[in-house]
């Protein structure tokens, strides 16, 4: 009778045992599973590299507290983080950047996290700032830094100078935490914009259908966007408020000398065949461009080239590289607000076909100052003369170049954080 019985006694005992590991699995599954969602903090890291400066991204699960500085004996950047677990998997990220080697992770305090990359040149720490979830992102924390001389790296070195919570360049999201808007500086604010009515003095530009000379439509569109871009917030400037002549390269001086952030050259097109109608925006060419690096890279003096960095210090490869790189990426992003032009425009008067267009003009040049053409339509067109005479419809094209510039600063704003 035992023997009968034995062998199903020991399958319900082996059943048993079996599923008891299971849930013993599972629960221990589930407990590693909590621990690890609680653990997760600080989970990768990307590094970007710009002109001169570098840009470093920490995806996160939660807002936490931070210091970012410098030291120096060796020259180090370094980040401590307080009461968020940070990943090893970071120290396993390559440079591939000229500025920062491969991090290393240590502790700081108690519940701290030291995150210290060696330099491979002097830098300053420019920005660092937390970014709420946003999209398809988590919490981002962010931290710019660019290349210094050694007189300005160590005019900066030591946790006194540190970006912390505190004290850091704000980021322009709201708290998820506390439910209210955390104010920052408006995206706009501060933006500097220089527009240049094309022509002027000596030069009249196209003579229109009844006589109307370019130089005064373009001067007067200037001033009417003018007012419209300084009621939004922006820093505008005008190569010319009269009726002077300025050659095309000072043009590009003028822009340069007052940083600015985005170009705008102001033009009004002809044509022999006069029912040639239309808007359209123009942007430097690639061909343009590098016959441009190569003359800009052959000068004597290449302190100023591209703001932020003395070319002076670099061979002449490294020069024509730096340049070109900057163009590349000013040209871009003159595209993208050509782009926003187009879309603007569109909503409001009559593009010409391909409106975006590319050429080699001579203001369109400048290495690190995002730049576009306007031609706002055929003075020799006997409707658009009359419509470019009327202050009401260059109010028009006005108020859409503003919008196209809010939207081309905001897409900045959002994209430069990757």
């Amino acid at each position: 009778m035992v023997t009968d019985i034995l062998p199903h006694i020991v399958s319900f005992f082996k059943k048993m045992t079996t599923f008891t590991a299971k849930l013993m699995l599972l629960a221990a599954l589930g407990l590693s599973g909590i621990n690890s969602a609680q653990a997760a903090g600080i989970s990768s890291m990307r590094i970007g590299q710009g002109v001169g400066n570098v840009r470093i991204v920490f995806d996160a699960d939660r807002k936490f507290d931070y210091q970012v500085f410098l030291l120096s004996s060796p020259k180090r950047l370094v980040i401590d983080t307080f009461d968020v677990p940070v990943s090893s998997k970071i120290e396993k990220q390559q440079d591939g950047n000229n500025l920062l080697a491969s991090p290393r992770l240590g502790t700081v305090g108690v519940n701290g996290t030291r995150i210290v990359f060696d330099l491979k040149k002097p830098v300053i720490v420019k920005k660092a700032f937390m970014l709420a979830p946003q999209s398809n992102f988590g919490w981002r924390f962010v931290i710019d830094v660019a290349i210094a001389s050694e007189r300005e790296f160590a005019s900066k070195v030591g946790s006194k100078y540190a970006l912390s919570t505190e004290n850091s360049f704000a980021g322009s999201y709201s708290s998820s935490n506390s439910g209210k808007s955390e104010k920052a500086r408006p995206v706009n604010k501060k933006k500097v914009v220089v527009l240049d009515p094309g022509h002027g003095g000596k030069d009249p530009g196209a003579i229109g259908y009844s006589g109307v000379y370019e130089k005064n439509i373009t001067l007067a569109m200037a001033k009417e966007l003018k007012t419209i871009l300084e009621k939004e917030g922006y820093k505008v400037y005008l190569t010319r408020s009269t009726d002077v002549f300025i050659p095309l390269r000072d043009r590009v001086k003028i822009a340069r000398k007052h940083n600015a952030d985005l170009f705008m050259s102001l033009h009004a097109d002809s044509a022999v065949n006069r029912s040639a109608k239309g808007l359209s925006v123009y942007t430097l060419s690639e061909t343009a461009s590098d016959k441009e690096a190569e003359a800009l890279a052959e000068r004597e003096n290449k302190v100023d080239i591209v703001a932020g960095l003395n070319l002076l210090e670099h061979s002449k490869e490294v020069s024509d590289i730096l340049i070109n790189l900057a163009q590349r990426e000013t040209m871009n992003r003159s595209s993208e607000f050509a782009g926003f032009m187009v879309q603007e425009m569109r909503k409001s008067v009559q593009l010409k076909d391909n409106t975006h267009r590319f050429a080699g003009f001579a203001v369109l040049k400048a290495p690190d100052v995002p730049s576009v053409l306007l031609e706002m339509g055929y003075l020799s067109n006997r409707t658009e003369e009359r419509l470019l005479k009327q202050k009401s419809y260059r109010k028009k094209l006005a108020v859409s170049t503003s919008k196209a510039v809010e939207k081309y600063f905001d897409n900045m704003q959002h994209a430069s954080v990757f």
